[in-house]
């Protein structure tokens, strides 16, 4: 199977990297960080039947795309590069705001522009959104982030109803706090959190299965789900004191 991952020099990325790796998988890793993904390359070549690295910044669209055009036909991506601004009172600034926004969204839209009608030509195929619990209910301070996963969910949404007739499975997957290089930026104590290799265990098992939508830590997932039927003057408390 050859799989593209994005966001593949570190974090999530790197570690579905390894938990792919096997003699029967093609890897295309995809970053910007072309040390990071060397020392991976030759990490994984052991067990990997083959490693290919796209060294690119998914915020330059142009240079992604042609990129992304001189690749095999893809057989599962996972959509994984995302940024975020941290947890902060402070009002981001444009720059700070599209920045995110062109990385954890329209980046996204540049590889299926080119890699879904393939696809759909093929019939067949794998599409893997990495969300986060943030989409399902947005506090204050990570509004910007929050907002973009929101938008992800979204778009894959229609994608899944569009090109389910072309037998293209389409998975949403919202993680809670798993350790990694975004959520070091947090400086509180994150509830429910995961280490990297557990984290990616989790949604590998998710992702193998085909899932349509899975949202873990469950426990981390139904306090969120309650939050969202509580009166908003409840809720509005809940988050001031937080």
């Amino acid at each position: 199977m050859k799989i593209l991952i994005t966001g593949a020099s570190s974090g999530l990325g790197s570690e579905f990297a390894r938990q792919y790796a096997s003699k029967e998988n093609e890897l295309f890793l995809l970053a910007r960080r072309e040390e990071k993904l060397l020392l991976l390359k030759e990490e994984l070549l052991q067990k990997c039947k083959n490693v290919t690295l796209i060294i690119a910044d998914v915020r330059n669209f142009e240079i992604l795309q042609t990129k992304i055009k001189a690749l095999p036909d893809i057989d599962m991506l996972i959509l994984n590069a995302g940024i975020s601004l941290g947890h902060t009172d402070r009002v981001p600034t444009i720059t700070a705001f599209k920045e995110l926004y062109d990385v954890n969204v329209l980046a996204n839209h540049a590889i299926l522009e080119v890699l879904l009608p393939r696809m759909s030509v093929k019939r067949s195929g794998k599409i893997v959104f990495i969300s986060s619990l943030s989409s399902l209910f947005t506090m204050p301070s990570a509004k910007v982030y929050a907002s973009s996963k929101r938008a992800l969910n979204a778009y894959a949404e229609g994608i899944g109803y569009k090109y389910a007739k072309d037998n293209i499975k389409v998975i949403t997957i919202l993680p809670g706090f798993i350790k990694s290089e975004l959520t070091d930026k947090n400086e509180f104590k994150m509830p429910f959190l995961l280490e990297t290799d557990e984290g990616v265990k989790r949604m590998k098992k998710a992702i193998d299965k085909s899932k349509k939508f899975y949202a873990f830590p469950l426990r981390f997932y139904l306090i969120i789900k309650i939050l969202n039927f509580l009166p908003s003057s409840v809720t509005q408390k809940i988050v001031e004191r937080f």
